[in-house]
């Protein structure tokens, strides 16, 4: 482990504190120095501030530039690598929260994890942007989760970025299920077909009564959504849990109806057991 040894240089304490427990958690054993400190022949990368780059002498420097630490982790183990790199290639798993995995053209996975939705694709590529130059980045899109997939290549393609559409059934072995991030290494590693032209989304009347029916369970059967926030759920406008938490403030104020068995007895009159509609007076 002493050989992956990285120095965190800076005097910010904020920052090293977050770099520090960056790190920790992939294990990577971490020193603490100051600019202008001797930096020890077992340290192979230096993190610092951008502020402070100019004043860390080492031939491996990395800047903690703002943005997804997992892009920075990204650029630290691609330091350890010696020889040229080529591209750099990063395989998304399309769903509610995307796996992805950021892999070199060499194969070696650098680092990989989850995006909180689709269209977060962009900041994870804007921050990979200030480690790697954007014409060695590539992405690949895995084709399954239509709705999710395409609303991942729409966000990257408003961006200007080279993506591909991955078959997924090439990268799966047969009779097997892989993870999220097994599957983004997959999709990373196969060429798929470039994608140059955003597609409207396709949002099926079986995608909407999905989703409805997810609503229900979410809520412990007190609320299904409508069809129209379920569309705007699927499109990626709102959440699920916001759009739970909105057809219960309107069922408060009865400007929606309530589920079956759930409806308001008028005047106080209680509900009959087997319609759940008021009973006869």
């Amino acid at each position: 482990m002493t050989g992956r040894a990285v120095a965190v240089v800076t005097r910010d304490p904020k920052l090293y504190g977050e770099l520090a427990l960056t790190l920790r958690d992939r294990h990577i054993p971490v020193l603490s120095l100051f600019p202008g400190e001797p930096i020890p022949s077992r340290v192979k990368v230096v993190v610092t501030s951008p502020e402070e780059c100019d004043q860390v002498r080492h031939r491996r420097v990395i800047p903690a530039y703002p943005g997804d630490r997992a892009a920075l982790l990204a650029a630290i183990e691609d330091a350890y690598h010696e020889g040229p790199r080529g591209g750099i290639l990063v395989g998304i798993d399309p769903g509610p929260r995307p796996g992805f995995a950021v892999v070199r053209s060499d194969g070696t996975c650098l680092v990989q994890g989850v995006i909180e939705s689709p269209e977060a694709v962009v900041r994870l590529y804007r921050s990979l942007r200030y480690f790697f130059a954007e014409p060695l980045l590539l992405f690949r899109v895995g084709n399954g989760d239509a709705i999710r997939r395409d609303r991942i290549l729409n966000a990257l393609l408003s961006n200007h970025v080279p993506v591909e559409m991955v078959n997924e059934r090439r990268t799966t072995p047969p009779g097997r299920r892989q993870s999220d991030l097994l599957a983004a290494v997959a999709i990373a590693a196969t060429p798929g077909r470039r994608v140059s032209h955003q597609e409207p989304l396709r949002i099926t009347r079986g995608d909407v009564a999905h989703l409805q029916s997810l609503s229900r369970r979410h809520s412990n059967g007190r609320y299904t959504i409508s069809r129209r926030l379920a569309r705007t759920v699927l499109a990626g406008e709102i959440s699920l849990a916001e759009a739970l938490d909105l057809t219960a403030s309107r069922q408060a104020r009865g400007d929606e109806p309530h589920p079956p068995g759930l409806r308001r007895a008028s005047r106080g009159t209680p509900p009959n057991p087997e319609t759940g509609r008021p009973s006869a007076s």
